[in-house]
């Protein structure tokens, strides 16, 4: 049945709704079965589709998404309810306090000379903020999350390093250590395969990995933008041979690798308005 609006406007509708969902006298049985652990992947997922409408500038699509996350909060929300643990409003409560405690220089008489220094303050706050939750590791990097996508957990990590001087000054260095790496890799590559040397290279991928981020982080670079960019422009391009192969009477499975390649570089020079 539709729920009727409430008066007390959009969202204490939304929390009505969930709360019929997880109704056990005639709810929906898959939000009856659902828990935390099931419902995380599809909070990240639906983060995900926040970025990608606002990466494809689709402003409708933005709202829908919005929309898609914040029914995520909500549902969270309403289990721990269920539980005893927490409600949305203790959630917009502790939000709307962590907001005001780290803006001084907004709700209080502080004040810094520019964004970086505030941002320094920022991390001094949320420092202080686990110290006063009985949380004892003092390292510059306490609070980077694990549950973080690792590329940007990478660049989480390096930042946090740099704060106390552990950094190259500029990308030339970092641009060497790629080299470095790339050349590790090689070695690896060339290794007779066995687990030891399978292991080996998951290290020295990985270690190329965490370089690339580091230098996307020093060329003040997303590599979260970076990478969906890059995605988009491969799914673009081939989808585009796929289309001229198509028009030719076959298709890409059927295709040398040396006419895949020619189509690939027919997509690029179209794209970039060559003949």
């Amino acid at each position: 049945m539709d729920m009727p609006a409430s008066p007390d406007g959009g969202v204490a509708r939304l929390l009505a709704i969930m709360a019929r969902l997880r109704d056990p006298d005639g709810g929906c049985p898959w939000d009856l079965e659902q828990d935390f652990p099931t419902i995380a992947p599809y909070t990240i997922e639906e983060a995900y589709e926040v970025a990608d409408a606002i990466d494809r500038g689709d402003l409708p699509a933005l709202k829908d998404e919005l929309g898609d996350l914040l029914l995520q909060v909500v549902f969270h929300a309403r289990m721990a309810q269920e539980k005893g643990a927490f409600a949305f409003d203790d959630v917009v409560t502790a939000i709307c306090d962590k907001m005001v405690r780290r803006h001084p220089h907004v709700f209080g008489d502080a004040s810094f000379a520019d964004a970086e220094a505030q941002t320094v303050n920022w991390e001094a706050i949320k420092a202080a903020e686990r110290k006063a939750a009985g949380e004892e590791d003092t390292s510059a990097l306490a609070g980077v999350s694990r549950g973080l996508p690792e590329w940007q957990r990478a660049v989480k990590l390096q930042s946090r390093a740099a704060r106390v001087g552990f950094d190259w000054p500029d990308t030339a260095p970092v641009i060497d250590k790629l080299h470095e790496e790339i050349d590790e890799v090689r070695v690896e590559l060339a290794a007779a395969p066995s687990p030891e040397r399978d292991a080996r290279l998951e290290d020295e991928i990985g270690d190329l990995l965490f370089v690339a981020a580091n230098l996307a982080r020093h060329a003040k670079v997303d590599v979260g933008g970076a990478l969906r960019r890059a995605n988009l422009k491969f799914e673009r391009r081939f989808r585009a041979m796929e289309a001229l192969a198509a028009a030719e009477g076959t298709t890409m499975a059927a295709l040398s690798l040396e006419q895949q390649e020619a189509l690939w570089a027919r997509v690029k020079r179209e794209e970039r308005g060559g003949a």
